[in-house]
C-alpha cells in the first residue's frame, strides 16, 4: 500500500513539474530563427546577399580577387580592432565574407559596397569599413561581427 501510494505520488508531482519545465523551453519561433540555411549559388561574384537572421541582417558577400587582396594588404597597425582577412572568413572559402550588418558603433545598418574603402559604409555616424568588415575610419570601435556558420555543401550555407 505504501508503494503504491508513494508511486502515486511521484506521477502526479511529475504531472505537476512538467509544464513548469517546458514553459522554460524555447518557443518554436525561437528555435527556427537559431539557426538559417542559404543558398549561395546565385549571388554572383562581387555581389552581395542580405537575410535576416534572429532578427539581425546578415550580409553574404561574394567577394572579387581584388577584395580579397586588397583586404589582405592592409597592415594591422592600421587598424582600429586588429584582425586578419584571413581570420574573419573560413579556410578555402576565402571569397565569402560573410558579417552581422549591424554598426558596433550605435547599431545603425551600414550600407553594402559603400565607403572610401568599398566595402560598408554606416551613413547615420560615419563609420567606414573594409571589403573584410574592419572598421578604418569613423566612431565604431570594432569590426563586424561574423556570426558562427559553416558550409554544409558547395552552394549553401548554416548560419547559427
Amino acid at each position: 500500500m505504501v508503494v503504491t501510494a508513494g508511486s502515486v505520488a511521484a506521477v502526479g508531482a511529475a504531472c505537476v513539474a512538467w509544464p513548469l519545465v517546458d514553459s522554460l523551453n524555447p518557443s518554436a519561433d525561437v528555435l527556427a530563427l537559431s539557426s538559417l540555411e542559404v543558398d549561395i549559388s546565385n549571388i554572383a561574384e562581387g555581389q552581395s546577399l542580405t537575410v535576416k537572421w534572429r532578427g539581425k541582417p546578415v550580409f553574404i558577400k561574394h567577394r572579387t580577387k581584388v577584395e580579397i587582396d586588397e583586404a589582405r594588404a592592409v597592415k594591422l597597425s592600421e587598424l582600429p580592432d586588429p584582425q586578419e582577412d584571413q581570420d574573419r572568413v573560413k579556410s578555402g572559402h576565402d571569397q565569402w565574407l560573410i558579417t552581422i550588418g549591424i554598426c558596433t558603433h550605435l547599431g545603425c545598418v551600414p550600407i553594402v559596397d559603400q565607403g572610401e574603402y568599398n566595402g560598408y559604409f554606416c551613413p547615420c555616424h560615419g563609420s567606414v569599413y573594409d571589403t573584410s568588415g574592419r572598421v578604418r575610419k569613423g566612431p565604431a570601435p570594432l569590426n563586424l561581427e561574423v556570426p558562427n556558420y559553416e558550409f554544409i555543401s558547395p552552394t549553401k550555407i548554416l548560419i547559427g
